[in-house]
């Protein structure tokens, strides 16, 4: 199974630039990583008009677009975490975005200018990355500007 680690933190604390930074730092090391965004709201891969937008309003329940450098498959259906998880292969390590009730190796970001509490319990995390102090009890706790303790601390868990 490849491990799963799932960043936890309320809407703009920054999550999405954190995991960024850690995808390049770890990819710089030779690591092979998936990522996996959990969206609230409704999102659309697809442009309007172009053939594979076609078979979606067609009916298609599932399109994928390829070319000679990627590959795009599109669901036209709710997925589970399980179920995208079964999907992925030939990778070190997923890093997910979010997806808080499924979460696996919660790892939970907080910004102390977010006005907000952190939004699980540190010491319920396997750790914590923060710019801030935080009671962790033995929980490791990261910094939020610095990306490469945080590569060591995946890579030590894979």
């Amino acid at each position: 199974m490849i491990p799963l680690f799932s960043f936890i933190a309320y809407s703009n604390t920054g999550k999405t630039t954190y995991i960024e930074k850690l995808i390049a730092e770890l990819k710089a090391r030779g690591t092979r990583a998936a990522a996996i965004k959990h969206d609230a709201h409704e999102f659309d891969v697809d442009k309007k008009g172009k053939d594979s937008w076609r078979f979606a309003q067609a009916g298609a329940d599932i399109v994928a677009v390829a070319s000679a450098t990627k590959c795009a498959v599109m669901h036209y259906r709710p997925m589970e975490l399980s179920e995208i998880l079964a999907q992925i292969k030939d990778v070190d390590l997923i890093l997910v975005e979010g997806w808080h009730t499924a979460a696996q190796n919660k790892i939970l970001l907080y910004r102390k200018d977010s006005g907000a509490p952190p939004k699980l319990d540190p010491k319920d995390c396997l750790a914590v990355v923060s710019d801030a102090p935080l009671e962790c009890g033995s929980t490791p706790i990261f910094p939020l500007d610095d990306v490469c303790p945080m590569a060591d601390f995946l890579l030590s868990h894979i």
